[in-house]
């Protein structure tokens, strides 16, 4: 029974390194933060997004998707069309670094072993985690630290079209923005109450944020079987 457990693992790890393409590469755009605080546009990138992403292709409609980003959110009262922002004149920075996890689906075939030039549209999702400071405003003391750190869980929506260049080289661009679970990104929910005012802004609504940007990736592996799973 041992060695018939071992020819079978052997098995399998063979045909799984003949079945796999891997793309490896960068994320290079900007974010922008939609929530309580700032500006009330949907797609107004004002801050830097960078990371690294990694695809594990199963077939030519779907690959497996890791990525990790970092960016600064931004938002700024004075830049919002609402007049009662305008008043309030609250302003805040967060750094966070985002890991997503989930399934990308292309619109057409995209065969990574073919020569041809290929392009497509494709949907991402599944989820994702950002880790953040936690604040809150005070009128009398501007934006004041919390001292801690939370993770906003999330659901990732991302639309791009994406074209191979040069060969093993893969360039897409992309909006994707993140629904998350967490109302504490811009500060408007504190932890505490202990120098804390009540909660402001729309608490039924979570925070939002979305990247925008290109991906340039560099495809590696043997030609793949596209089996199931």
């Amino acid at each position: 029974m041992r060695y018939l457990t071992t020819i079978v693992i052997i098995i399998l790890t063979s045909q799984l390194s003949y079945s796999q393409t891997h793309e490896l590469g960068v994320f290079l755009g900007a974010s922008n933060f939609i929530g309580d605080v700032g500006s009330t546009s949907h797609i107004a990138p004002n801050s830097p997004a960078f990371g690294g992403i990694y695809k594990w292709n199963r077939s030519p409609r779907h690959a497996f998707r890791f990525s990790l980003i970092y960016s600064e959110l931004e938002g700024k009262d004075s830049e919002s069309d609402d007049p009662r922002r305008i008043e309030r004149d609250y302003s805040f920075k967060n750094q966070i670094i985002e890991a997503s996890l989930g399934i990308e689906f292309t619109f057409l075939d995209y065969d990574l072993h073919d020569e041809r030039p290929k392009t497509t549209p494709y949907l991402f999702t599944g989820i994702t985690a950002a880790y953040h400071d936690n604040f809150f405003f005070s009128k009398n003391r501007g934006l004041i630290s919390e001292d801690t750190s939370s993770i906003a869980f999330g659901i990732p929506m991302v639309l791009g079209i994406k074209t191979s260049i040069l060969g093993n080289f893969i360039l897409a661009a992309e909006i994707g923005a993140r629904y998350t679970f967490s109302d504490e990104i811009d500060g408007s929910v504190p932890d505490y109450d202990n120098e804390a005012p009540a909660a402001f802004g729309n608490t039924n609504n979570n925070d939002w944020y979305v990247f925008t940007g290109v991906t340039l990736t560099y495809t590696f592996g043997k030609k793949p079987c596209f089996c199931s799973f």
